[in-house]
């Protein structure tokens, strides 16, 4: 069995728990795509498990900037997407594309599914038992890839389209209620540091990319989207999202 390095954007945790049911003891290294990530080589011998969410169809661009940070020796990449039930398009194609451009060979990809982080009644539970069986299966069917000699370790093919639609608009950002103690841990953990320090009631709307991090981490609970804005996403998730999808492994 091989040991891994993951990397993870994981705003409120659920995709950094496929990423452990992927890796479990494989992983030796986590590098959290939630802070700014120094540049660095990674050994063409230890395979990276790259793990990230799917909004609008599309990776957050930040997850790609940071996760450029991180550059192969032609070495192999598990390329992982993680959704909300309705759809990952482009997104799989996008990570793979991102690193072969850092110079790792993506030899195997998949595309899971967790509980929606806007809309939590989609996809509740997920991952659940089953996923996290099937992210046991797909490890052991990497772990047989990576074992073949390098030669016979061939890229793998993912579904996408090259002109990608556009990053999604975000249609509002997370108000704060009456309930803010005023902490400041929000604004600590932003990935993108779309909430002042000195002014952690607020968010810069253009830094904002609806990640829900700083919803899902409050511990008053202070932070909400505005009411009438997650009923309408609930609504139109719940006409296009509702059906239960399976994880797709692409070794």
């Amino acid at each position: 069995m091989n040991t891994w390095i993951t990397a993870t954007f994981s705003p409120t945790g659920s995709t950094r728990t496929v990423a452990q049911a992927i890796a479990a003891t494989r992983e030796q290294e986590h590098i959290d795509l939630l802070k700014p990530t120094a540049p660095r080589a990674i050994s063409a011998t230890t395979p990276l498990l790259a793990v990230v969410p799917v909004y609008g169809g599309r990776v957050p661009a930040i997850a790609i900037e940071r996760l450029a940070a991180l550059q192969g020796q032609n070495g192999p990449a598990i390329a992982v997407v993680v959704y909300g039930n309705r759809a990952y398009e482009d997104a799989l194609l996008e990570l793979k594309n991102a690193l072969t451009r850092s110079g790792f060979r993506v030899v195997a990809a998949a595309a899971f599914i967790a509980e929606h982080s806007i809309a939590r009644c989609i996809a509740t539970g997920r991952p659940h038992a089953q996923d996290k069986q099937t992210a046991a299966e797909f490890a052991a069917a990497a772990d047989a890839i990576l074992a073949r000699p390098v030669a016979e370790q061939t890229c793998v093919q993912v579904p996408g389209n090259e002109a990608m639609k556009p990053l999604p608009q975000m249609p509002a950002t997370p108000m704060v209620t009456d309930a803010c103690g005023g902490c400041g841990l929000c604004a600590r953990e932003c990935p993108t540091g779309a909430i002042p320090a000195d002014a952690p009631r607020s968010t810069d709307a253009a830094r904002c990319i609806l990640c829900m991090r700083c919803v899902s981490i409050c511990p008053r609970q202070a932070r909400i989207l505005p009411p009438p804005l997650l009923a309408g996403m609930t609504a139109r998730l719940q006409a296009c999202a509702a059906e239960p999808r399976l994880p797709e492994l692409f070794v």
